[in-house]
């Protein structure tokens, strides 16, 4: 990779020989240390393309926990004591605080663990098969091998978490009731069809086939060495799989009757408002308080409201707002058939909008990622309607392209009007492409290349919705609508989090705020007021971090006059891999300052 002048005027290049020399070998400790974390978290290597440990799953056990907090406690005392921080160039400074702020984080987390929703819709009884189905890369025996030992060992693992679960419900920790009811039916998804029954196949289960049948095309195995691999999987799934699940089902059915009548925010928890405070620490990477992204978010929905109302002028509708969100929501135009062929057109939109993009990326960026991109409708067992679009990253050596997910079950929820803005921010020039250039950078500490810190990363994959607009994109007044219309749904983030979990706000208040302000279906409305309540302070990064990029570039702008290139500060921001706001406008910062 040659880096762009903004990376270099950041810092990368213009440290003296001896700091050059300090650096470098910050940067050997740094990826030792990386080399180190990853051991003792398999999923995470099978998630870079790696197949160390590929027989097991992370041990997800409280001790476990304790064990890799007190290993990082030890590396970075080690790092202090061999590195003088002040020798440090600005690029290694950078590493060097981030490894310390990881810490901080690690600290943070393992106090507030305890009052994580373990069970929720995004929880392992979901994520360990998906893991498995669209991780666990198989292209060798041995790889099938591990994949029936990591199929068995998913009954261990998710009781392990079953024991986690059990002590926070004995300190009063307890997720909503319509969670219990969300998993408990994802569950029943789960242990359905071949091997449990005479349906069809599991999904776990067409999985396994599908990858013991490319080992028989390759020539790696025979039929009958695939049959048995999968006879296998069939007997792991039944014998330890299913009866985990059905412990935990059974668990969590007997538990509903403790939870709420009514779902309750944070602070409703014990301890729940310094939680909170430290979820939304967490997520934004900044000490705005609560009631300061409140009034962010009630500022932002103001005046996006003002410039829908002058979209909607220009449309030509004479109703009140009101009304036309009404139109939006039911009008037939506005949303594919809800059934496979309806939901194959949505994905070949999808499509079409991201080569549209593709095609002009060189306008505002030097530099694009090499990795491959897909679009592909979320696994039936983890599938809701109206749930929010998501992206999995790409294997670093290729092996896996990154995924933007769709939840298709239901079409209703999911509008026409808000796939174009959908994929800018799940693919280009959004998340794929953030991720993609930070997993590609050289020189750079490995750790760097892999962490993510919320604000940043949903800051800029928001940041370039509205980038397209700038660039020409959404012709169609209706999808432009859908823009604002994702804009101010993540406006409306920012009231709705904190009146949940820190002004105690009910389902049908906050339901009731997003409704008035949102043309989204009620059905996806709901879906996201539970996301909320089940994930306290992650909806609250988008926004913060949009804006905090927006002010930077206006800065530079400013500072920088006809000097202002903004390919040079797409650069700037991204060239570096994800980190805090705080690192980041100190990065933009250097560039503004460097000389021309």
């Amino acid at each position: 990779m040659v880096l762009a002048p903004a990376a270099r005027a950041a810092g990368n290049t213009a440290a003296p020989a001896a700091a050059g020399t300090t650096d470098a070998a910050l940067t050997a400790f740094l990826d030792a240390a990386f080399e180190a974390q990853l051991a003792l978290d398999p999923e995470e290597l099978t998630g870079l393309g790696r197949k160390e440990q590929q027989d097991r799953f992370t041990d997800p056990s409280d001790a476990a926990a304790a064990a890799r907090l007190a290993w990082r406690r030890g590396n970075v005392a080690a790092m202090r004591a061999r590195f003088d921080r002040a020798a440090l160039g600005e690029d290694a400074l950078v590493s060097y605080d981030m490894w310390v702020l990881e810490l901080e984080r690690a600290e943070d987390a393992l106090k507030w663990r305890g009052h994580e929703y373990i069970f929720d819709r995004n929880g392992p009884h979901t994520g360990l098969p998906n893991f498995l189905i669209n991780k666990h890369r198989v292209d060798t025996p041995a790889d099938m091998e591990a994949y029936v030992a990591r199929v068995a060992a998913l009954g261990p693992t998710l009781d392990a978490y079953l024991v986690r679960a059990k002590a926070s419900a004995a300190r009063g920790i307890r997720m909503p009731g319509f969670a219990y009811d969300q998993s408990i039916d994802m569950i029943g998804r789960l242990v359905s069809g071949a091997p449990f029954d005479g349906g069809a196949d599991n999904a776990l289960y067409a999985d396994a086939k599908k990858k013991a049948a490319g080992l028989v095309a390759a020539g790696r195995i025979d039929a009958a060495a695939a049959d048995a691999l999968t006879a296998r999987v069939a007997g792991a799934m039944t014998g330890s799989m299913k009866p985990a699940y059905d412990r935990l089902s059974a668990w969590l059915a007997a538990d509903r009757a403790q939870a709420s009548a009514q779902p309750q925010g944070a602070g409703a928890l014990p301890d729940g408002a310094a939680y909170y405070r430290a979820a939304l620490r967490r997520q934004t990477t900044t000490d705005m308080t609560a009631d300061e992204i409140h009034a962010l978010g009630l500022a932002e929905v103001a005046r996006i409201r003002a410039e829908m109302e002058a979209l909607k002028a220009r449309i030509g509708f004479a109703g009140t707002l009101e009304d036309f969100f009404v139109l939006l929501r039911g009008d037939d135009r506005f949303y594919v058939p809800n059934d496979d062929a309806g939901r194959a057109a949505y994905l070949k939109l999808a499509d079409t909008y991201l080569a549209g993009m593709r095609a002009r990326l060189p306008e505002q960026f030097g530099r694009l990622p090499r990795a491959g991109l897909i679009v592909k409708r979320v696994e039936a067992f983890r599938e809701e309607p109206g749930g929010a679009a998501h992206y999995a990253h790409a294997a670093p050596d290729g092996s896996r392209p990154g995924i933007f997910y769709v939840h298709l079950a239901d079409t209703r929820a999911t509008p026409t009007y808000e796939i174009e803005g959908t994929v800018y921010h799940e693919g280009l020039p959004g998340h794929h492409m953030q991720i993609a250039l930070a997993q590609e950078m050289v020189g750079t500490p490995e750790f760097r290349k892999n962490y993510s810190y919320g604000a940043y990363a949903e800051g800029w994959a928001l940041y370039v919705e509205r980038l397209a607009k700038e660039m020409g994109f959404y012709t169609d007044p209706y999808s432009d609508f859908g823009r604002l219309g994702r804009e101010i749904w993540r406006a409306i983030r920012l009231v709705v989090d904190t009146g949940i979990h820190a002004k105690g706000w009910s389902e049908d208040e906050a339901l009731a705020y997003y409704a008035a302000n949102s043309p989204q279906p009620i059905g996806k409305i709901r879906s996201e007021i539970r996301r909320y309540f089940v994930m306290p302070g992650q909806a609250t990064s988008y926004k913060v971090g949009m804006q905090r990029i927006l002010a930077l570039r206006d800065k530079a702008k400013a500072a920088l006059g006809s000097r202002y290139d903004q390919r040079r500060f797409h650069e700037c921001v991204l060239g570096r891999g994800s980190v805090p706001l705080p690192v980041l406008e100190a990065q933009v910062d250097r560039w503004i300052a460097a000389p021309a």
